[in-house]
């Protein structure tokens, strides 16, 4: 069984209601019953949302004690929390970071990652299938990686 700790981040929780034109009319909801049913079998997923940044840190830092990867989209904490980053380096969890918008489409602040750099990779701008792009690929990346 391969176990995934997803983490939305700050306002993710509007999703569905917040700014359409931007992240869609898909709620945090739907997406994570999505990626449920795109996991299948013998994959479990976790899914947190949490406005605070200690919140996630904390959950982070759980998730090194039973999870086999992290499937994060940080939100704004992306662009400027250390903290999180390293958290996530810290743990040494194989991390996809996702983004709903195009980030490097945006406004200058959100062109810089400082989560990215300790990920094993980021997708943005597919709305909420950026979520499950990201799942397949640490799914992929934790199979091709697990010791035999």
């Amino acid at each position: 069984m391969i176990k995934i700790l997803v983490l939305h981040g700050p306002n993710l929780n509007l999703l569905g209601t917040r700014e359409r034109s931007i992240y869609g009319h898909v709620s945090l909801e739907a997406i994570d019953r999505e990626l449920v049913a795109a996991a299948g079998e013998g994959v479990e997923i976790r899914s947190i949302q949490s406005n605070h940044e200690g919140a996630l840190i904390d959950e982070i830092h759980h998730g090194r004690t039973w999870a086999d990867g992290l499937l994060m989209n940080p939100g704004a904490f992306t662009h400027y929390s250390y903290a999180i980053r390293d958290a996530v380096a810290g743990v040494a969890l194989p991390t996809v970071e996702v983004h709903l918008s195009n980030v490097h489409s945006r406004e200058a602040f959100r062109h810089r990652s400082v989560i990215a750099p300790v990920c094993i990779g980021q997708i943005s701008g597919f709305g909420w299938r950026s979520y499950l792009l990201g799942l397949e690929g640490l799914l992929s990346f934790i199979t091709e990686n697990r010791a035999d």
